[in-house]
């Protein structure tokens, strides 16, 4: 039987531990067991490289999915199609501020295409570096927090234990699938959250299925 494009695309943008962590994270959590075979077809899905992935969380803070999709279409244009960190530095502050970026989120993606340029961040060791060791590098550029970071390693990275913690809706899923819908503290989120590891990243998001069935992708 041939395969369908979404079935192709999954194979091809699957985690290779994906499959393993769902069978583990069924056997030891019931709620995950009810979720996982809910939802079980779907997948995580990443795209873009890592200057690309940053630049558009950095664009897309605290506006709408598509004030952002218009925004970075913008900068698409003004980077005459290719972002990489030396067309955002050849672009000028007017340039920037002309596709739709704030003045501060200027100052913050030339902050970002400067660390790349540069060479201050070892993206070409990321993938040999802990977790907490990337985070620390990414939030040392302006305008990318913890939450920002974690993001970038679950989505561009496909790091298998990450816990964003600051995420409203992972708060917000583990109150409603654990707690009957009673305020959880991070202490709380974490105790649970201690069950899933070493595959917090894939339970992680299927809480986030449990909320919104249809994938977010970064």
């Amino acid at each position: 039987m041939s395969k369908t494009v979404e079935q192709v695309i999954a194979e091809e943008v699957a985690p290779d531990y994906w499959e393993q962590a769902c069978a583990e994270l069924m056997k030891h959590d019931r709620i995950l067991k009810k979720l996982i075979s809910k939802h079980g077809s779907a997948i995580l899905r990443t795209r873009g490289d890592a200057f690309t992935t940053l630049a558009r969380s950095i664009v897309g803070q605290q506006i709408s999915v598509a004030a952002a999709q218009s925004v970075w279409n913008k900068v698409l244009l003004a980077a005459k199609n290719k972002i990489n960190p030396k067309n955002i530095l050849g672009l000028s502050i007017e340039e920037l501020r002309a596709a739709g970026l704030s003045g501060r989120k200027v100052e913050y993606i030339r902050d970002l295409a400067d660390h790349f340029d540069s060479g201050r961040l070892h993206a070409n060791q990321w993938k040999d570096m802990e977790d907490e060791a990337i985070i620390k590098e990414l939030c040392d550029i302006r305008g990318i927090g913890r939450w920002t970071a974690e993001m970038f390693l679950m989505f561009n990275m496909v790091r298998p234990n990450i816990l964003p913690l600051d995420d409203a809706g992972l708060i917000k899923a583990i109150s409603l699938n654990y707690f009957s819908g009673e305020p959880v503290s991070r202490h709380e989120a974490r105790e649970v959250a201690a069950n899933w590891a070493p595959w917090r990243t894939v339970a992680t998001w299927y809480m986030w299925r449990s909320l919104d069935p249809i994938p977010v992708e970064y």
